[in-house]
């Protein structure tokens, strides 16, 4: 079986350590790029915590650092979740900097995908900015991108704000370009992150599991995304898992756009399940987890990492 070519976007973040390790060691999935993007902390941090985490999973994929601000608000962060590192709590080795382009992620990502023999599937877990100037310089691209699966918004409430969800909140301007692009997008968003949940019980068993195990177990006692004691929550790893497992969820076609002008609700996805706005489908939406399998899957794919 052929593997299917990635290019990761993110901003570790305790939940995207787990997302990068269950995709860089899965056998379906090539990761061909991993770029980084403010957002949970500053740009600088999480590029530093992505380069400790592939010296700790040993491997050797190239990074490039990203925005290091929204298009256009200034930058929010998720340090109350994870800690001001942005991955606290386990003791990193430092990185292999010859990982790390001189490149800017988005020059990166427009000559992977544009030389790539095969489409490449878009995996953005952090804020939309890479991917929304992607396709503003290089619209090109498009025409060989798969497909975007994204973690990110809500059908409902949010968790940044009231309305909305933090990666779509962090820029929403971004966001609205990304579910504009007319390209398939499958959001993984707040719905079945709230159901997608690791507990004490099974952060145990990741302990003393592999070297990864291990780190994870650490990091998840200093994350604030749920509780260490009645369920962590796993967005990120949700997106990999619609990539690994779609049949864990349950979808619907509809229409999707960003709020951008609400006092109250920027950054909102307006997720329009009854077609009150009568616009044809842009995103598949997941909106229900079955959330045993999913523990299941999660704990069995760490097992296959180092």
């Amino acid at each position: 079986m052929s593997k299917k070519p990635i290019i990761i976007d993110t901003d570790p973040g305790i939940d995207d350590a787990a997302a990068l390790a269950i995709a860089l060691f899965s056998e379906e999935l090539d990761v061909r790029l991993i770029t980084t993007v403010n957002g949970n902390v500053s740009l600088e941090k999480v590029t530093y915590n992505t380069l400790r985490l592939l010296k700790l999973f040993e491997k050797n994929i190239s990074v490039a650092k990203g925005a290091e601000r929204p298009l256009i608000e200034d930058p929010i962060d998720a340090s109350n979740v994870h800690g001001e590192t942005g991955m606290d709590g386990y003791e990193f080795e430092e990185p292999d900097n010859s990982l790390l382009l001189e490149e800017h992620a988005v020059t990166a990502m427009y000559k992977e995908i544009i030389n790539s023999d095969k489409k490449i599937t878009l995996l953005p877990i952090g804020p939309l900015t890479n991917i929304a100037l992607l396709f503003r310089l290089y619209p090109e691209v498009k025409e060989n991108i798969e497909e975007i699966v994204l973690m990110g918004g809500s059908s409902g409430r949010g968790n940044s704000s009231v309305m909305a969800e933090f990666n779509i909140h962090a820029d929403p301007e971004a966001a609205k370009i990304v579910f504009s692009s007319g390209l398939p997008i499958v959001m993984a968003g707040l719905d079945v992150g709230l159901k997608a949940l690791i507990y004490p019980e099974d952060s145990e068993q990741l302990k003393d599991m592999n070297k990864t195990g291990h780190m994870i177990y650490h990091l998840f006692k200093k994350y604030r995304g749920g509780s260490f004691n009645t369920g962590l929550k796993m967005y990120d790893s949700c997106a990999v898992a619609y990539l690994l497992k779609p049949e864990l969820f349950e979808t619907i076609d509809t229409y999707v756009d960003v709020e951008l002008n609400g006092a109250m609700t920027k950054g909102a996805t307006i997720v329009d399940f009854k077609g009150y706005l009568n616009k044809e489908s842009n995103v598949r939406v997941c909106v229900d987890i079955n959330a045993e399998e999913f523990k299941k899957w999660f704990i069995d794919s760490i097992q296959k990492c180092n």
